[in-house]
C-alpha cells in the first residue's frame, strides 16, 4: 500500500499522545524544584521556633527559565515558629536568590557549591549575601535532602 502526501499530513496532525506530558498539573508545569522546597518546609516544621531565633530573616528564592519568573519561593525564619510558602515574600525579604530551575536542582543536590554557583553567576543574590551562608549551614543541619 503506498501512502501519498496528502495521507502523510493527514495522519501526522491527527496524532494525540496517548500519555499525558509529565508534570503538568491544573494550575500549570510542576517543577523539580517544587518537591525540594516541600520537602524542606515539611523538615523544618517541628525546629521553625529554634530557626527563628538562629536566623530572624526572611529569604525568597526566584526559580527562572528563559528569563521570567517560572516559581517563587519565600522561607520566613523571621516571625512566628517560621513558614516557607509559595509565592513572594510577604514583607520584603532580607535576602532574594535568583537562578534557574536547572542551577537550583544543582545545588540542592550538592553538585555545585553556592560559592561557586555564585561566583560563576549561576546565582544572583540581591540583599544580605551574608544571610545566604548563614542560611546554607542551618539547612545543612535542619533540613538535609
Amino acid at each position: 500500500m503506498e501512502i501519498n502526501a496528502s495521507q502523510q499530513t493527514a495522519v501526522s496532525d491527527s496524532y494525540e499522545p496517548l500519555i499525558a506530558p509529565r508534570n503538568t498539573s491544573a494550575k500549570g508545569p510542576g517543577l523539580q524544584s517544587d518537591f525540594i522546597f516541600e520537602e524542606i518546609g515539611r523538615r523544618i516544621k517541628g525546629v521553625g521556633g529554634q530557626l527563628v531565633k538562629k536566623v530572624n530573616a526572611v529569604f525568597q528564592w526566584d526559580i527562572m527559565n528563559g528569563g521570567k519568573i517560572v516559581a517563587q519561593w519565600t522561607l520566613d525564619l523571621k516571625s512566628g515558629s517560621g513558614q516557607l510558602y509559595p509565592g513572594a515574600s510577604h514583607e520584603p525579604a532580607n535576602t532574594v536568590f535568583i537562578l534557574s530551575e536547572h542551577d537550583f536542582m544543582e545545588l540542592a543536590l550538592g553538585k555545585i557549591k553556592p560559592q561557586k554557583a555564585f561566583l560563576t553567576g549561576k546565582v544572583k543574590v540581591k540583599g544580605n549575601i551574608l544571610l545566604g551562608q548563614k542560611l546554607e549551614m542551618i539547612l545543612k543541619e535542619y533540613a538535609k535532602i
